[in-house]
């Protein structure tokens, strides 16, 4: 049987682990801590969905990742600004065979990794800025992912799941191993839309394209995806913004399926929704500021591509977020 651990069970690793776990078609455990670890110790891990809720009784968790031994895949479910604290802790899962699943958003720290031309195997340091994570996980394990559920962890060993089963997977090289595909059959048995793609990158980019103006935007207003859309003032904002991020990300190879303004009424008909940054910056969190607008600037230095919009809006949610102890 698979061995799986999720390394961040909170809520959208919380999420993956319960189906998994309630599938039972691998071993799976989990690294949490606090009180969220001391209440799936008791009570087990309580998941809350919109049509059912499930209880996961005795799953093992830990805040100490030697006492399970290496893994067939780890997934990482923290935010890409704490992955590098992780890094050195983790190396009791890592295995001669071990895959790393990153499920960040923004531009993963393994970007680079295998592409032709002269940018192979080049660093990003907005997302890596000392190389720690590329040279202690080792790109070799990276399967990328992009995450579309919405949750939270509701209270302590209870994680609320509002919306989204979409999870699609796909090697940096984007070859289809035995690897990636038993990985998605594993996700796809526990009820997630999870299939191989053999152009991760371009999935990427199709969520960090909002990502990277919806999120500074709302964190700037305080507004919800709606009230950014239908203003046009900050839809035109966050118009140039993806403008911008789309010119470097075709220069990148990267194939669009949809046109910006498609997008911009796919964010307006979620509705009333706080994008992670503002909820993170409301409750006081590092945002992921540099996964989601630097790593872009940075990419666009790299590809010559100018980012002024991108660039004021970053300097002034840098400082925001600097003033208020968020970055």
């Amino acid at each position: 049987m698979m061995r799986v651990c999720i390394y961040g069970a909170g809520a959208i690793g919380g999420l993956v682990g319960g189906l998994l776990a309630r599938k039972g078609d691998a071993e799976i455990s989990l690294i949490a801590r606090g009180p969220h670890l001391a209440a799936i110790r008791e009570n087990g891990l309580t998941v809350e969905g919109t049509d059912e809720t499930f209880v996961i009784d005795n799953i093992r968790a830990t805040d100490n990742p030697a006492e399970l031994g290496p893994q067939d895949y780890v997934i990482i479910a923290l935010k890409a600004h704490s992955v590098s604290a992780i890094v050195d802790q983790m190396q009791p899962l890592l295995g001669p065979d071990t895959a790393v699943v990153t499920a960040q958003n923004g531009v993963p720290w393994w970007y680079f990794y295998g592409v032709e031309g002269s940018d192979r195997n080049k660093r990003i340091k907005a997302v890596d800025p000392t190389g720690k994570i590329w040279d202690t996980i080792g790109p070799e394990r990276a399967i990328g992912s992009v995450v579309y559920q919405a949750a939270e962890v509701a209270r302590p060993g209870v994680i609320a799941h509002m919306a989204g089963d979409r999870f699609p997977v796909g090697e940096p090289t984007g070859e289809r191993t035995a690897r990636v595909k038993e990985l998605s059959r594993l996700l796809i048995a526990a009820g997630l839309k999870a299939p191989v793609r053999t152009d991760i990158r371009s999935d990427i980019w199709v969520k960090l394209w909002g990502n990277l103006s919806f999120n500074p935007i709302s964190a700037l207003t305080g507004a919800t995806l709606n009230k950014i859309c239908e203003n046009p003032e900050t839809r035109l904002l966050a118009k140039t913004m993806m403008l911008e991020a789309q010119a470097i990300g075709e220069s990148l190879g990267i194939v669009y399926p949809i046109d910006v303004d498609k997008r911009i009424e796919g964010a307006a008909g979620v509705g009333a929704h706080k994008t992670s940054m503002l909820v993170d910056l409301e409750s006081g969190r590092p945002m992921e500021i540099d996964a989601l607008v630097s790593s872009v600037q940075e990419l666009g230095i790299i590809t010559g591509h100018k980012t002024p919009t991108i660039d004021t809006v970053a300097a002034l949610l840098k400082q925001k977020a600097t003033l208020l102890g968020c970055y």
